[in-house]
């Protein structure tokens, strides 16, 4: 009689199984096809609940060495039980197929939200960080090293949970050997290596480090660190180069949230955080800086650092409210849209026709106008409104935070700039000017918030056909210019400087003939 863990070739790779049962677990469809392995929506019959099904491929599963490894791997997997790590049920072999039983996720992995929405806010990555580093930070605890920490492991829900998945097939792969030529061993992305993996070192929590770095600097900065034509390539550039930095691609992140990340990606494990809670720890005072205390409590993630105060009091000052309204910086629109609204918009201008760009948009985002504010759920906290409407992203949702918050001005007028992006993208010119003209009409040290006015005064009066007009608004801009953060908006200021600059020469070039004349 066999054992039961060797396996033999099976039709798993031609067949679907969906509607099949093994075991306790009935298989409701196929949701998607991995380097490892199928992965099934199913049922658990005894206890009515969905899980997630994992069904090893079987050219993966015919080593005996292999699938031992991969049942102790999955037990320890199994002992981490956590709020942001996703749970293993059960671990078997039917009919020689062998499963993971998991926790079911209702939602999309990291790699999938940030092609959907492109990189998030301030406080959406703050709050994705710190989940993700309280997870590995349990992991830790229990001496488990994930192995390959990427943005297909981590899953979000709607309701701002964060998951790491996969703890149980992160060593599969043999410690020794290249596993960079291993196809479909390693579950370790080149992409997100540690140098010491890519060199086949002994590797601890401080590797999921490095990996979750690489994971940050591609979610705040719209690009991985290392690119490359082949796994070697990008795998050295892990072991010699050192990644741009990441405040060259977003200056308007806070720059001690910039430093963090640039250690995560320290080559020498010795100048990483020792541990995910250190780096819980200096996440935690970025937090304290940029939104004081008011962060939402029942999104999960500070679990580990209970009790644990600040070493610093003085960050506890910046609650105030002139605080914020210098460092946040949370005005900055999700680019799920933004990156190819602007490259778009830039060719409608370079054929003359801003209704060319108008009708290249896939669907209005005021599609459902009628929607009132009353409509969005008011929350415990201004700051889990302002999450809330980020993840909406519609008109009712950013006018839920000023109808719920009115004077929390430091959030309203953020929420104000939302719209006015969002009336611009439009072409809801009225409404959009009527925020500009606000904002840019602001005194104090708002510098940043009157830049914004009068870069959208510039867009809109030069669309209008009031190009002189807008060249002044553009005059006063220009003192003021770096302080514009959104980079949809500069480039819609560039693309409107041009359009002024042809149409006032064409006016000013008949009134220089007729002076020489």
């Amino acid at each position: 009689m066999p054992s039961p863990l060797v396996s033999r070739p099976s039709p798993l790779t031609e067949t679907d199984l969906s509607g099949r049962q093994l075991g306790d677990f009935h298989l409701l469809r196929r949701l998607g096809r991995g380097a490892m392995a199928e992965v099934y929506l199913a049922e658990q019959s005894r206890l009515k609940r969905r899980v997630a099904m994992k069904i090893l491929k079987p050219e993966l599963a015919a080593d005996r060495t292999y699938l031992q490894r991969f049942q102790l791997e999955a037990q320890a997997a199994a002992s981490l039980v956590h709020a942001n790590i996703v749970q293993i049920y059960e671990v078997g072999c039917v009919d020689l197929l062998h499963y993971i039983a998991q926790e079911y996720v209702d939602g999309l992995n990291l790699r999938e939200h940030l092609a959907r929405h492109g990189p998030p806010d301030l406080p959406h990555a703050l709050s994705i960080m710190r989940q993700v580093a309280a997870a590995l930070a349990k992991a830790a605890e229990q001496g488990v090293v994930h192995r390959d920490i990427k943005p297909e492991n981590i899953m979000l829900t709607a309701g701002g949970e964060v998951k790491v998945a996969d703890f149980g097939l992160a060593r599969l792969a043999g410690e020794g050997g290249n596993e960079l030529t291993q196809v479909g061993i390693t579950l370790g992305t080149p992409l997100y290596m540690s140098p010491e993996q890519v060199e086949g070192k002994p590797l601890d929590p401080r590797s999921d480090i490095y990996s979750f770095g690489v994971t940050c600097y591609q979610m705040l900065g719209g690009e991985p660190p290392f690119r490359g034509e082949t796994a070697l390539a990008v795998a050295v550039q892990h072991l010699k180069t050192q990644p741009r930095p990441l405040e060259s691609l977003r200056g308007d992140l806070p720059p001690a949230l910039c430093r963090i990340v640039g250690q995560m990606l320290a080559k020498d494990p010795a100048r990483r955080f020792a541990t995910a809670r250190d780096l819980l720890r200096e996440l935690r005072r970025v937090q304290i800086e940029h939104f004081g205390g008011d962060w939402p409590e029942d999104l999960p993630g500070w679990d580990s650092l209970a009790g644990e105060a600040p070493s610093d009091p003085r960050l506890a000052l910046t609650e105030q409210l002139d605080g914020l309204m210098k460092t946040m910086t949370m005005a900055r629109p999700r680019r799920r849209s933004w990156a190819w609204l602007a490259a778009a918009l830039l060719a409608a201008f370079a054929f003359g026709g801003f209704a060319a760009w108008c009708c290249a948009v896939p669907s209005p985002l005021l599609a459902n106008a009628k929607q009132a504010a009353s409509d969005i759920p008011q929350q415990a906290t201004v700051l889990r409104q302002w999450y809330v409407a980020s993840q909406i992203g519609t008109e009712a949702a950013w006018k839920s935070v000023i109808k719920y918050f009115p004077k929390r001005e430091e959030f309203t007028l953020r929420a104000e700039q939302q719209l006015a992006m969002l009336y611009l993208h439009e072409g809801e010119f009225d409404r959009a000017m009527a925020i500009f003209d606000k904002l840019a009409r602001l005194g104090g040290d708002a510098v940043e918030l009157q830049a914004f006015g009068l870069a959208g005064q510039c867009v809109v009066l030069s669309r209008r056909g009031r190009y002189r007009e807008s060249a002044e608004a553009f005059a006063q801009l220009l003192p003021k210019r770096d302080k514009l953060s959104n980079e949809p908006l500069q480039k819609l200021v560039d693309a409107a400087e041009a359009r002024n600059d042809a149409h006032l020469d064409q006016q000013n070039t008949p009134d220089w003939e007729n002076w020489f004349e």
